[in-house]
């Protein structure tokens, strides 16, 4: 059974439910279409793939009376200016990752992912039943937006370099593309950061404008090319444990559609970080394998590097601390994290540890 069946004849998460007990009065209203600009490219694999499974969802779910007119990098506004143009109203929704907008303020890392955060599971779980969405709901007031979380692209990799990191001393000034808070801890250590949209990477990396990146993970970076322009593949990152992909709609907009069309779309939003999670998950592996067919050299950061990770991490937040509603997002998000891992670390991670004991790797 292919997803849009799936969608049309089960539950996902009890809004698919909802939604069909108030088709009669949406369906009344008419037909929608909401305007989503992304910070992808057309077919970039992971991203791209779950601002696709957001609009396939959306309107199956809906039976085709909501739909989604997904807009990439430049065809209506640039990658790195989808925010902007949802918040004004420019655009009915975006999808991209709150991290790249911590301009706006710090605090929209937490929804994608802040260095030594939590895992896709330890995100989700905050921000289903840990007041996540609340605090999403409670910042994006403030610049005229809803946010939903529609995709997670799992733990990213530490990066490609062409140079092997031996000390913490060799990040000092590399010239390399890390967003987000983790681009911030980067700096503390002498890197020289930029955040440039996915797009213009590659290229970036081959010139000699980058010495190195970090993406996504094998399945996203190998589609990229990354392997073609640099050999050396840190697979363990500290920036990106579980991150996060966001659908923020603009606030008057949202309120503007019917309690199925929230439904739905908070349905699909689900959907999207369900499924593409777990085809990121499955495929990485494979990817990794091929990526080491091709000469790639995978590598582990040295303990002392991530020590200094780990100080540099507490730096950066630390700054933030003065800014009240960070700290109470902060506080939100370490709780329950503290609460998930209190359990996780004692099952599914001793678990694992004996799997690969008992019967190897």
């Amino acid at each position: 059974m292919d997803r849009r069946s799936f969608l049309k004849t089960s539950a996902l998460g009890g809004t698919a439910a909802a939604a069909t007990t108030l088709a009669a009065p949406a369906y009344a209203q008419g037909k929608r279409t909401l305007t989503m600009v992304t910070s992808w490219p057309r077919g970039f694999a992971v991203l791209d793939d779950a601002a696709s499974y957001l609009v396939e969802y959306t309107e199956a779910m809906s039976d085709g009376q909501l739909t989604i007119d997904k807009k990439a990098p430049g065809e209506l506004v640039g990658a790195l200016e989808v925010f902007d143009a949802v918040s004004s109203g420019q655009a009915d929704m975006y999808h991209s990752a709150d991290y790249y907008f911590i301009g706006q303020h710090p605090g929209y890392a937490y929804f994608t992912a802040v260095p030594f955060g939590g895992t896709a599971q330890e995100v989700t779980n905050w921000y289903e039943h840990g007041g996540g969405q609340e605090q999403h709901d409670a910042l994006g007031e403030i610049f005229n937006l809803k946010g939903m979380l529609a995709g997670n692209s799992g733990s990213q990799s530490g990066g490609w370099f062409r140079n092997e990191i031996n000390s913490a001393d060799d990040f000092n000034g590399l010239k390399f593309r890390m967003p987000g808070l983790g681009g911030k801890v980067l700096g503390k250590l002498g890197a020289s950061v930029q955040n440039i949209p996915g797009g213009e990477l590659y290229q970036a990396l081959s010139s000699g404008a980058l010495d190195g990146l970090e993406w996504v993970g094998p399945m996203a970076d190998e589609r990229a090319g990354f392997q073609e322009v640099a050999k050396v593949y840190y697979t363990a990152g500290f920036h990106e444990p579980g991150s996060a992909l966001s659908a923020n709609v603009n606030l008057d907009v949202w309120n503007e559609l019917s309690p199925q069309h929230k439904a739905i779309l908070q349905g699909a939003s689900r959907a999207t970080t369900y499924f593409q999670l777990s085809e990121t998950l499955s495929n990485n592996g494979a990817a990794l394998a091929r990526l080491q067919q091709q000469g790639v050299k995978t590598l582990q950061f040295p303990d002392d590097v991530w020590d200094a990770f780990g100080a540099a991490s507490i730096e950066v937040m630390d700054e933030n601390m003065d800014d009240e509603i960070f700290a109470g997002i902060r506080k939100s998000f370490e709780e329950s994290l503290a609460t998930s891992a209190s359990w996780i670390n004692k099952s599914d991670g001793f678990y694992v540890e004996q799997r690969v004991r008992v019967l190897g790797g």
